[in-house]
Order: structure tokens, then sequence, then C-alpha cells
């Protein structure tokens, strides 16, 4: 079979933001809605796609991520000073867990729950230059952490396989999509090795999610496009999006076959070359997701 390609045009702007940094989007089947953060704009977003309403919360610091909960209302916020809550009633933040309160110049980015509902969220470094200052870390139902990675530039995608006993992970500018064998049980990890690279022209690896057949779906910073890739590394579908920079995918609808796109700009020029940069994109895949796992604790 052929490469499956999607053109820009395919697609439809479910929600003109202009996110400066749009990220993290998450399907919520319970309530048929998509989160997704504006990490600039220091805000959580609820985008309803019945009315196309979207709803939003300032929660004081640039978020890199968020995890729904299982048990109680509200989500988890991966803020730079380390992991909260937010209650969606009432606006309120509170602090639960401090990470790297000895690195300032961190903050945290990208993450997302395994089946055992542990929220998984790394950090990145964000003075200027790089710095390999970056950590991975395990957040476990009873509220503790758990540094897993470290030497990492900027923690981005990860997920796991429907098994779950392999961990993909994307450390950005090293432009690979590492693989681990994890224990399940315990969350350990071993055997790391690249199944991945991704030429820098084509920009760099940022979210990242599997789909039902274990396919890998990798959002191009810098490149315009996600694409996704068979468990031994082939590109089979290209998806191009009308945005440069790319972050991250989720899958959602009633059927879980919508892809939803978050996207982002860096400068008024490329703002203007891409005028729907920020927004959140919708296409159909004809591939079937997976149910959002939520947080445990």
């Amino acid at each position: 079979m052929g490469r499956t390609e999607i053109a820009a045009e395919d697609l439809e702007l479910a929600l003109d933001s202009g996110a400066e940094l749009g990220e993290g989007p998450v399907w919520d089947d319970r309530a048929a809605v998509l989160w997704w953060v504006d990490i600039k704009g220091e805000r959580v977003h609820r985008f309803d796609p019945a009315d196309r309403s979207d709803t939003s919360w300032e929660v004081g610091g640039q978020v890199g991520s968020i995890a729904l909960r299982e048990s109680e209302p509200g989500v988890v916020l991966a803020l730079p000073n380390g992991f909260s809550i937010l209650d969606t009633v009432t606006g309120a933040v509170t602090e639960r867990l401090p990470i790297e309160a000895d690195l300032p110049g961190n903050r945290m980015n990208d993450g997302l729950c395994d089946a055992r509902g542990r929220f998984w969220a790394g950090t990145m470094f964000t003075g200027p230059g790089r710095r390999a200052t970056g950590s991975l870390y395990r957040l476990d139902p009873d509220w503790t952490a758990t540094k897993v990675l470290d030497g990492i530039q900027t923690s981005n995608g990860i997920d796991w396989s429907n098994d779950g006993r392999t961990m993909y992970f994307a450390d950005t500018p090293t432009q690979r999509i590492d693989a681990f064998d994890v224990d399940p049980e315990s969350g350990t990890l071993s055997n790391r090795r690249t199944v991945l690279h991704i030429p820098q022209e084509d920009g760099g690896p940022d979210g990242m999610i599997l789909d039902a057949e274990d396919h890998l779906w990798i959002a191009l910073w810098g490149g315009g496009q996600v694409r996704r890739y068979t468990p031994d590394g082939e590109l089979d579908t290209v998806v191009h999006i009308p945005a440069h920079r790319v972050t991250k995918c989720a899958f959602g609808g009633p059927d879980l076959q919508d892809i939803y796109i978050t996207s982002a700009w860096v400068g008024d020029d490329e703002r203007k070359r891409y005028p729907r940069a920020g927004g959140v994109f919708r296409c159909r895949t004809g591939v079937r997701g997976r149910p959002t796992t939520r947080f445990a604790g």
C-alpha cells in the first residue's frame, strides 16, 4: 500500500484561537470535549465541538500539559514549578508537588497518563541556547513523583504501546524517537533504543500519540506536518498542516476517528505567512484512536 497524504485544504479549522503556543490536546470522552493548553497565554482551554464554544482558565504560569482526573473534578497541571490541580468550578489552582525548585531556568512540558493512571511529564530548559538539564517524572496516584530520566534538553512526546510494555519518548533537539521496555506494574524503564530518526530539515519531533494499531502519530515543530509511522519506523501517513509549527494531536469524536491538532507560531512574519497558525485543526483519519487514560489520584 502507498503512503496516505492528507492535504492542508482538507483540514477543518475547528477553533481559530490564534494561540502563540497551543499544545497538549486531550479528548474527554465522557463530556465529548477537547482540552488543550495555551502555554504562552498561561491558560487551560475546554473546547466543545458541538457548539464550538471555548472556555478557558488562567492558571498563573506556563502550563506544559494537563491530565484529566478519574475520581474528582478538575485537571492536573504540569506548571513550571511542578504539579498542581485546577478546580474548573472555582478556577482555583492548588499546588500539590513542587518539581525542580533548584532549577529556575526549567519548566514542565509535555505529558500523558499511562494505563495505570500515572501522569508522566518532563521538563525543559527555557533560557538561551540548549542545556540538557531537563528530566522526565512519573507522578503516581499517591502524589509521589519519581525521576525516571535525566539529561534531557526538551522533554516532549510520550506514549505507550497497547500492551503497556513499550514506552516511546521524544527529546526534540535529538531528532529521535526512543523506545524503552516498561515494567507495567512498577513503571521501571530499561533497554533504551532509538526506533526513529527525523531529519532536521523535516522539523523536530514534538508531541506524539499512538493509535489503536500501535502506530505513532508525531507532530513536527517547524515541519508543518503530522506523520504516522508504523512500529517498525515506516512512514505511513502524512497530514499537511496550514501552520509551520505543529505541536501535538489527539484522537477524539464519538468513534475516536477525528484527529485534533494544536499549533503555534513564532514572530509576526510567520503569523502573516500562516494566518491560521495557533488554531486547533481537525480531520477524519480512517484510523481509530484510544480512549484517554485519566490520572488515578
